[in-house]
């Protein structure tokens, strides 16, 4: 399949010590993010950190009469044109071989980064909408040790085989079951509806993985500024500068 190489962001300061790879919606592209980073780093709160936004490959969309568009995955859903109205559906007709390439491609993007000498501890894992669930999914099932996953109006995938194919048992073993997972949402969202969000969240807290809901009045599929706020305060918390920022040297 190809792919066109991720928009990159390198650190701002001389040193580089953490990674944010941000993965955007259906129908977007890496380009359409680039204000979330400039946003997040308005405060210099991230200058260690490097934010790689890839771009999602054009695939027919059933969901939209097979039209191709950059999508991480099939929605196969007709005549829906919100995932809420078909959740049932949705959870039986999810594009499986699709989430999972995806999920490969965004794993050869963290071991890019380990290999180039980023701690895994170092890197997020983040997105909205679809590249939010590509991120959830991704994350929670990592071989890697993450530092920290953010998902945006956003939902789980696979959730009907998520325990019996792609967590170990018991589901506290998981090399991310500790990671901290930040989920928001809207509850305006026509698209992504939020009682769908919140049920990936109960889903997610049930099996014991450490998330923390924001939720936002009258937001609809998008982000609200105090949203991008709350997004900049976790990856601050989760990444913090590393202990030799700031010294001159001699």
């Amino acid at each position: 399949m190809s792919r066109r190489n991720p928009l990159v962001f390198p650190a701002v300061s001389a040193k580089h010590t953490a990674t944010v790879i941000f993965t955007h919606g259906l129908g977007d592209s890496g380009n359409g993010w680039s204000f979330a980073v400039e946003n997040w780093r308005r405060r210099q709160k991230l200058d260690e950190v490097k934010f790689i936004l890839p771009h999602a490959p054009e695939i027919p969309i059933t969901m939209n009469h097979g039209y191709r568009m950059p999508g991480w995955y099939d929605i196969n859903l007709t005549n829906k044109v919100s995932i809420g109205g078909g959740v049932d559906s949705i959870r039986r007709n999810e594009d499986e071989k699709g989430i999972l390439e995806s999920r490969d491609y965004i794993r050869s993007l963290v071991q890019k980064e380990v290999d180039s000498g980023i701690p895994s501890e170092r890197i997020v894992l983040g997105g909205f909408s679809q590249g939010g669930a590509i991120s959830i999914f991704a994350g929670i099932t990592s071989p890697l040790k993450l530092g920290g996953i953010i998902g945006m109006s956003t939902y789980l995938l696979l959730s009907l085989k998520l325990e019996s194919t792609y967590l170990p048992s018991p589901v506290s073993s998981a090399v991310n079951a500790q990671t901290p997972i930040l989920m928001c949402h809207g509850n305006a969202d026509p698209v992504v509806p939020f009682e769908l969000g919140k049920m990936s969240r109960d889903h997610l807290q049930k099996l014991n993985f450490s998330v923390d809901w924001k939720e936002y009045a009258g937001m609809p599929h998008t982000a609200f500024p105090n949203e991008l706020d709350d997004v900049e305060e976790y990856l601050a918390k989760v990444l913090p500068p590393s202990p030799e920022a700031g010294k001159s040297e001699l």
